[in-house]
């Protein structure tokens, strides 16, 4: 029997072993909607091309004009779950040098795409930051139905505390979110590649930081004119009362996901006075209450007020920082303070963020991208307080069970009784 009991043992840890321990693989706290879905997960690596672009990181007084390319990860559903694969990149140092890191992936290069048309999202990393540092969300919504493209935006490396380094995300976040949508669309329009099963006509924006910058204004919020100046000149038309504004948009857009978007940089606004108000596609904010990079209110609950013309959301985390969105810290990213703040929280627990807003992003991308009304009862007429609510009936102490919601439960719908504390989420609908 003890030779049984100890072959068992073996063989549960050699299964343990061999199930990735990734990003996207969500704990078994997790609130319901965090789970993968029923796809394999494939990954492709690509390049975008947009001639002739003002480059704000280059020239004399004027901007220099060269071709804008952009390297392109996409995560897409497969058939099959196959081996995985290992993410290689940099986030710079204190020193402004690359520290190189390894992030494991559930994503498998290669393998067959699934059968079928799936929505198209485009995800957006914030400065300096990479593809790989969101490849939880990306790999998650692969998973449940998802192509998601997430360009690299290659920033500077010195820091955005100069005006030189500011004009680079400034300029081309927006200008290269639309331009990433709308080639996405062509090549699935033209069937190329594991682009093919994307439905050009379906898409969402997500973007982190200076991304969720970007998708704001890629989704119509109108740009501060003081942006011409910072951008030196690039997004002069673009702005309020220049000769493109309201030009820059895209096409299909069903639904927008904004990850600690900044208001303003610094004494800079960003967005015109009552600029959000513009955006007409759902959207959904996210943010720690204790976000001292782009504040709360003012900052991104500003935002949220302001948005008035569409049905937008936010979740907010209470007493969580800036790295809301960012994977857990690597081992080659702990040695020290500068490089572990790039990703920890000082007080949640990483994996549980990332659940959190892997469910609430299902949610909102299901309902409004996919149609799929049965995903209303997780976003609406929830109470504000993740702490209020009760679950009559309910079994007490270490009840792994999702609440079903109402009428049965007044407890955020598919969170565990014990495991919903520390969060706020409202609802203001379209008018």
């Amino acid at each position: 029997m003890l030779k049984i009991m100890a072959a068992a043992a073996t063989v549960l840890a050699i299964g343990a072993a061999a199930m990735p321990a990734t990003p996207a693989r969500p704990p078994v706290d997790a609130p319901e909607l965090a789970k993968l879905g029923h796809y394999g997960v494939g990954v492709a690596d690509t390049v975008f091309v947009q001639p002739r672009q003002l480059d704000p990181l280059s020239g004399g007084p004027a901007p220099a004009v060269a071709d804008r390319t952009l390297a392109v990860t996409i995560w897409y559903p497969a058939g099959v779950m196959g081996a995985g694969t290992t993410y290689r990149t940099a986030l710079p140092g204190e020193d402004g040098k690359p520290v190189a890191f390894d992030v494991p992936g559930l994503a498998t290069p290669g393998v067959k795409a699934a059968a079928g048309k799936f929505p198209l999202v485009v995800l957006a990393h914030g400065y300096s930051n990479t593809p790989a540092v969101l490849s939880w969300l990306g790999e998650n919504l692969a998973s449940k139905g998802y192509v998601v493209v997430a360009p690299a935006f290659a920033d500077p490396s010195i820091t955005i505390r100069t005006a030189a380094a500011q004009a680079g995300p400034l300029s081309r976040r927006p200008l290269d979110i639309v331009f990433v949508a709308a080639e996405a669309q062509r090549r699935a329009r033209a069937s190329e590649g594991v682009l093919a099963g994307a439905d050009a006509g379906t898409t969402a924006l997500i973007g982190y930081s200076m991304g969720g910058y970007g998708v704001l204004a890629a989704a119509g919020a109108t740009l501060n004119s003081g942006l011409g100046t910072a951008t030196r000149g690039i997004l002069a038309p673009y702005t309020e009362g220049g000769a493109r504004a309201g030009e820059m948009a895209v096409a299909g857009l069903k639904a927008v996901v904004a990850i600690s978007p900044p208001r303003q940089l610094r004494a800079l606004p960003l967005f015109a006075e009552g600029g959000a108000s513009r955006i007409t596609a759902p959207t959904l904010f996210v943010v720690g209450r204790k976000d001292r990079v782009v504040g709360y209110d003012p900052g991104v609950r500003t935002l949220f007020d302001d948005e008035s013309s569409a049905s937008r959301y936010l979740l907010t985390f209470r007493e969580a920082g800036h790295s809301i969105a960012l994977i857990g810290a690597p081992p080659s990213m702990q040695a020290s303070f500068w490089d572990k703040d790039w990703f920890e929280d000082g007080v949640w627990r990483k994996d549980r963020l990332l659940a959190v807003q892997a469910h609430f992003i299902t949610a909102f991308l299901d309902r409004y991208v996919k149609g799929d009304r049965g995903k209303s009862s997780y976003l609406d007429g929830l109470t504000t307080d993740s702490d209020a609510g009760s679950w009559p009936g309910a079994p007490a102490g270490r009840f792994a069970g999702y609440s079903p919601g109402a009428p049965a439960s007044t407890i955020w719908k598919g969170f565990q009784p014990s495991k919903r504390s520390g969060m706020t989420f409202e609802h203001k609908p379209a008018p």
